[in-house]
């Protein structure tokens, strides 16, 4: 849908959704890369902790990888909030949380009731990694895309 006066049913409001815009979008990167890095801080502390689950999910050794799952949470969900490295934080959290879907959906057998957080979150990370950082990133401050 555009902001096109003429197609809303409402033209008035065309100032409104076109100022709200990057805010939005500022606010959905940031509360989705805090929310990444505050479920990865538990990890950090104890970065091993999840070895045994994750190498029930297939992942051998679990210290190499759930060392390596702490990391991309915790520090790709900072990246994420501030638009550091936009798009490979985003395709980074993607692939997490569709091997949180995978265990969900199939290894505990919870099916879409059990994995739809994680395909909520998926779609959202999913967005940035198509859209970047926007105007309100540290990445445009660099002038860069990555």
């Amino acid at each position: 849908m555009s902001n096109d006066p003429n197609r809303l049913l409402i033209p008035a409001l065309v100032p409104v959704y076109r100022s709200g815009h990057d805010l939005v979008e500022t606010l959905l990167r940031v509360v989705a890369g805090l929310f990444f890095t505050i479920h990865g801080a538990g990890k950090i502390v104890d970065p091993f902790g999840a070895a045994g689950m994750v190498e029930s999910l297939g992942f051998y050794p679990g210290v190499f990888w759930s060392p390596l799952l702490a990391a991309t949470e915790f520090f790709g969900g900072i990246l994420l909030a501030i638009g550091l490295f936009t798009r490979p934080a985003a395709v980074a959290a993607t692939f997490v949380l569709l091997v949180t879907v995978y265990f969900h959906w199939i290894q505990l057998g919870q099916g879409f009731s059990g994995a739809e957080k994680s395909l909520l979150w998926t779609a959202i990370t999913l967005f940035f990694v198509f859209r970047g950082g926007n105007s309100q990133s540290v990445d445009a401050r660099l002038k860069k895309s990555f």
